[in-house]
């Protein structure tokens, strides 16, 4: 069993950065992809961005491209989402999530572990 724990959510006006970190613990398993998802109120969750096992392939989405990066720090077994520029449709719940398979897959299904969320609230 793979727990995973976000952390650095919080309040920032538009144009701030925050930095989400995700915490794995349990039978983790270096080889696993990461991703991170979003989910705004009244919306559907959405893929924002993942990483390989190596850390040697990202892919974002259109909407945080330039904004945002992802990264992971595999001794640490942590995985972190640095956004900037944030904006007031950033706002929602953010998810971290451990996938299966080789790549950076960007479809909920391909996630098998989930964080519980951390909220991320941009004013404007």
């Amino acid at each position: 069993q793979v727990q995973l724990v976000e952390s650095g959510g919080g309040f920032v006006q538009a144009g701030g950065s925050l930095r989400l970190s995700c915490a794995a613990s349990g039978r983790t398993s270096r080889n696993s992809p990461m991703g991170w998802f979003r989910q705004a109120p009244g919306k559907e969750r959405e893929f924002v961005a993942a990483i390989n096992w190596g850390g040697s392939l990202t892919s974002t989405a259109d909407s945080v491209k330039g904004r945002f990066t992802v990264s992971r720090d595999n001794a640490k077994n942590t995985v972190y989402l640095q956004m900037n520029s944030l904006k007031p449709e950033d706002t929602a719940v953010y998810y971290c999530a451990a996938g299966v398979g080789l790549g950076v897959p960007n479809k909920l299904h391909q996630y098998i572990h989930w964080g519980q969320g951390t909220q991320v609230t941009v004013s404007s």
